[in-house]
């Protein structure tokens, strides 16, 4: 067919953005980008019921400014600081979740792989030793009874489902490796988060300018212990994220899976949103304390806030000494009513961004 002028015939794209789409494209990279968009939304649509959450956490025994039902917490917010009140700390926590939400997708479908690789390589192993055993030649005994107990955690064919407690593994340890690579960011926000509110011992520095981002992580860093500062904390974080993104993880590809009309591949959006706000709302109940355990240890070092903690069973000791048991879940509360539409909106907006850029693996229309 003849064209002459702009209608010739020729490649749609260049070769170099060809070769971003194939990048983006693979599965593990377009998990990472999409987790990083669903960190973004779903963290902006709560910010408010975030910020409530740390100052309701943090606010020890004897303390009264946040004493109050989710409701006028809100409205204490917006009258004392106004919007901004209400969504403080959130461009930090989007720098922060961004990153976090991108490395936790991402490795999660990279274990995913990894377990499967492992199970293909252990599986020809134990095929090679089996049939060693059958003829008689008694090479590695021991070995195959190891291997083929080994079989059972990794998945059984390419790109099969994980049981249960294999998701659970995989996410705990997405949990591990975002939260090793973001820590310093969530430190900061906590920071960020409560500089301005109305706790009566912060008052003496109400009238000053509050630092950004950068400034405060500068000062922590001089000031507080050098890096060990920026990482204050992450021992009971990751103890509280490992099984919580693992449980999320497992949680929601059940109620997924469930929530699936028979016969059909994928559910409705609206599927998708009940199956994430169920999965996060089981994770959070089920690991909270070491959520209240984070925030506490974040702040231990500023004066004023009414403790001081030597280690987590110290803390643990004085929160239910002093606040009883009741202690360990402050907060939560405005944590579940974020919950249920902060997890629907990430998984939501995961997996319509990740099957957008499944999608845009060059096709030959595009050479």
């Amino acid at each position: 067919m003849a064209a002459s002028g702009n209608d010739t015939l020729g490649p749609k794209y260049g070769p170099k953005v060809l070769k971003l789409r194939e990048l983006i494209a693979q599965p593990v990279a377009a998990a990472f980008c999409a987790g990083g968009v669903a960190g973004a939304v779903s963290r902006t649509v709560v910010s408010p019921l975030e910020r409530l959450k740390i100052l309701f956490q943090i606010q020890s025994v004897g303390r009264e400014e946040y004493r109050l039902s989710v409701g006028k917490g809100l409205m204490k917010m917006w009258k004392e600081e106004g919007w901004r009140g209400l969504m403080r700390g959130n461009g930090t926590n989007c720098i922060r979740i961004v990153p976090y939400s991108a490395v936790q997708f991402g490795s999660y479908n990279f274990y995913k792989k990894v377990s499967n690789s492992i199970y293909h390589e252990l599986k020809y192993i134990a095929k090679v030793i089996g049939c060693c055993e059958s003829l008689g030649i008694g090479l590695f005994p021991d070995e195959y009874y190891q291997l083929t107990f080994y079989l059972k955690f990794f998945e059984s064919s390419p790109g099969a489902d994980l049981t249960s407690f294999r998701r659970l593994v995989c996410g705990g340890a997405a949990g591990i490796t975002s939260v090793f690579f973001t820590y310093p960011l969530d430190i900061v926000r906590t920071r960020l988060s409560i500089q301005s509110a109305s706790f009566a011992a912060l008052e003496k520095s109400s009238k000053t300018k509050l630092p950004g981002m950068w400034a405060t992580l500068v000062t922590m860093y001089k000031t507080e212990g050098g890096i060990l500062a920026l990482y204050r904390g992450i021992i009971p974080t990751i103890a509280g994220v490992a099984p919580y993104v693992g449980l999320n993880f497992m949680t929601y590809e059940i109620a997924r899976k469930y929530l699936t009309p028979e016969g059909d591949k994928n559910p409705s959006a609206p599927r998708k949103l009940v199956a994430g706000a169920i999965s996060g709302a089981f994770a959070q109940t089920c690991t909270y304390p070491f959520d209240v355990l984070r925030r506490r240890f974040q702040i231990n070092t500023m004066s004023g806030m009414g403790y001081q903690y030597k280690s987590i069973f110290d803390a643990i000791r004085l929160i239910i000494a002093k606040e009883g048991i009741k202690g360990m879940y402050k907060g939560l509360v405005p944590n579940l009513l974020k919950v249920a539409p902060s997890m629907a909106s990430s998984w939501l907006s995961f997996e319509v961004t990740r099957d957008f850029l499944l999608t845009l693996r060059a096709d030959t229309h595009d050479l």
